[in-house]
């Protein structure tokens, strides 16, 4: 059993018996569910296809998104610190306020 839970809360966003979180997010994006806040952190979202799904909000650290299609996705204020994007789609997304590296001790 898969769930997906708000970063800030631990609430259950999404319970699924899919055996992996990516398919677990398609899943819960087929359902209309909103994956806005959601813990993501290592999951293995490569080649998936979020194109225009908002993602505000959300803790992407250390996901794998390589050649993911997230064209129009708002990725507003969303963690994806250590995050692979190697040949994502970006196009039109929102990174408003993104994260997109930890800054080291020696950079704050």
């Amino acid at each position: 059993m898969i769930q997906i839970k708000n970063r800030f809360s631990l609430e259950v966003i999404f319970e699924s018996k899919k055996d992996t979180v990516k398919e677990a997010a398609i899943e819960a994006i087929s359902n209309g569910i909103s994956l806005r806040y959601a813990d993501l952190r290592g999951a293995n979202l490569r080649g998936t296809n979020l194109r225009g799904i908002s993602l505000r909000y959300a803790d992407l650290r250390g996901a794998n998104l390589r050649d993911a299609n997230l064209r129009g996705a708002n990725l507003c204020e969303t963690d994806l610190s250590d995050a692979n994007l190697r040949g994502a789609n970006l196009r039109d997304a929102n990174l408003c306020g993104a994260k997109l590296f930890e800054l080291s001790k020696e950079d704050k």
